[in-house]
C-alpha cells in the first residue's frame, strides 16, 4: 500500500506544471501520478486512475469529471473569479503558486489521512440580494431558511454582511453569551469539519442553522473574501441547502456569495432606484441567467409588479404582500408563522426555488 497520496496534475502552464510536479514528488508526501493540460485528459485520468487527489487550476477542474476527487485548486494570480471558479468545482483549498507551495504539500498530505476518499455532495447555494438597503433581504433569507428545513432539507443561514449582521437579532438569538460567529471558523480554514460546524451553528427553533456575522467591527474588517470562501465550502458539505444572506453593494465578499449561488433572489421594492440598483448589480455580477426576482411588500402604486418583466425580461417569481404583523416580528426576533398571509407567500417561493434547484442538478 502506497504511504504518499496520488496526485493528478492539471495546470495550463507547462513551466507552472513542471514545477509543481518536481515540488510535490520531492515532499515525500505525494506522488504524480498523471498529468493532463485540459479537462478532458484530466476527466479520462481521473476516471482511470482514481486518485487521492486532484491539483489544477480552477478553469479546468470546474470543467472536468472529478469523479469525487479532493480538489486543491492552484493559480499563480487570486482573483475573485478564480476563487468562485474553484468553490464551484468544491476545492478544498486554493493555493497561490510558488507562494503558498508549503501549504499545498500539507494539504495533499492530509487528503491521504483515514476516511479522505469518502465522497461529499455539496448543498445548493441560494443567495438573498437586496440592491437597495430596505428591500427586506434579511426578512426573505430568515424566512427562506425556515420554510427549507420545514421541507426536512438540512439548511444553513449564513450572514454574510460582515459589518451590519443584522441575522443575529432578526431571528432571536441570545446575546447573553457570545454566540459562535464566522470569524471564529476562518482560523481553522481548510481544516474546518463538520465536527467544528456543530458548535459553531446555532440552531433555530424551525429547523434551520445559523453562522452569524463577526461581533465586532475590528473582526469584519480583517475578514477578506480569501477568508470566507473555504468556510462556505465546509459550510456546504454539511447541509442540503445554504441560504447566503448577501449585503447590498459590490465588495469582493459580495461578489464571492453571488458567483457561488445557483440561484440569487433578487430583492425588489417597487421603486425606480430599487429597479435601477438592481439592473446596475446583475450586470456587474454577471448573474443575469441566474437571477430570480421577488418583489417584497407589494402595495397598489404606480409601479407594479408587472414592471418586474418590462424591465427585466421574466416576470417576478413571488410577489410578498404588505403584512402588518412584520414589524412587530422583527422587532421581537421572531419569524412569521407559516399561515400568516406574507408567510405563505415565502412558503411558496420556497417550494418554486426548490423545484427550479432540482430540474438543474
Amino acid at each position: 500500500m502506497e504511504e504518499v497520496a496520488r496526485v493528478v496534475l492539471a495546470l495550463e502552464e507547462h513551466d507552472v506544471a513542471e514545477e509543481v510536479l518536481h515540488f510535490l514528488d520531492r515532499t515525500g508526501r505525494a506522488r504524480v501520478v498523471a498529468t493532463a493540460s485540459d479537462e478532458h485528459q484530466l476527466s479520462e485520468a481521473v476516471r482511470q486512475l482514481e486518485p487521492d487527489a486532484v491539483v489544477a487550476s480552477p478553469r479546468l477542474a470546474t470543467s472536468a469529471q472529478l469523479n469525487g476527487s479532493a480538489l486543491l485548486a492552484v493559480d499563480t494570480s487570486e482573483s475573485v473569479q478564480t476563487l468562485r471558479r474553484a468553490l464551484k468545482a468544491g476545492a478544498k483549498g486554493f493555493f497561490l503558486w510558488p507562494a503558498d507551495r508549503g501549504e499545498l504539500a500539507r494539504a495533499a498530505a492530509r487528503v491521504f489521512a483515514p476516511g479522505a476518499r469518502e465522497r461529499e455532495t455539496l448543498g445548493r447555494v441560494v443567495a438573498v440580494y437586496g440592491p437597495r438597503g430596505g428591500a427586506g433581504a434579511t426578512f426573505l433569507a430568515t424566512h427562506l431558511a425556515a420554510s427549507f428545513a420545514r421541507r426536512e432539507r438540512r439548511c444553513v443561514l449564513v450572514d454574510l454582511d460582515l459589518a451590519v449582521a443584522d441575522i443575529g437579532p432578526a431571528v432571536g438569538a441570545p446575546m447573553d453569551g457570545s454566540p459562535r460567529t464566522i470569524a471564529d471558523a476562518v482560523p481553522m480554514g481548510d481544516e474546518l469539519a463538520a465536527r467544528h460546524l456543530d458548535e459553531l451553528l446555532w440552531q433555530h427553533p424551525d429547523g434551520f442553522r445559523v453562522l452569524f456575522g463577526p461581533n465586532d467591527v475590528q473582526q469584519s474588517e480583517r475578514l477578506t473574501a480569501k477568508d470566507v470562501g473555504p468556510v462556505l465550502e465546509a459550510v456546504r458539505s454539511a447541509a442540503d441547502l445554504v441560504v447566503l444572506h448577501v449585503p447590498r453593494g459590490m465588495d469582493d465578499t459580495v461578489r464571492l456569495g453571488l458567483g457561488l449561488a445557483d440561484v440569487v433572489v433578487m430583492v425588489l421594492a417597487l421603486d425606480v432606484l430599487s429597479f435601477r440598483a438592481a439592473r446596475r448589480a446583475v450586470e456587474a455580477a454577471g448573474m443575469d441567467d441566474r437571477c430570480s426576482f421577488v418583489v417584497n411588500r407589494a402595495t397598489r402604486r404606480q409601479i407594479s409588479p408587472r414592471d418586474v418583466e418590462r424591465v427585466f425580461g421574466r416576470p417576478p417569481v413571488a410577489v410578498i404582500p404588505v403584512d402588518r404583523r412584520v414589524p412587530a416580528a422583527q422587532d421581537q426576533g421572531r419569524l412569521l408563522p407559516k399561515r400568516s398571509r406574507a408567510g405563505r407567500s415565502v412558503d411558496r417561493l420556497a417550494a418554486k426555488l426548490l423545484e427550479q434547484l432540482e430540474e438543474g442538478s
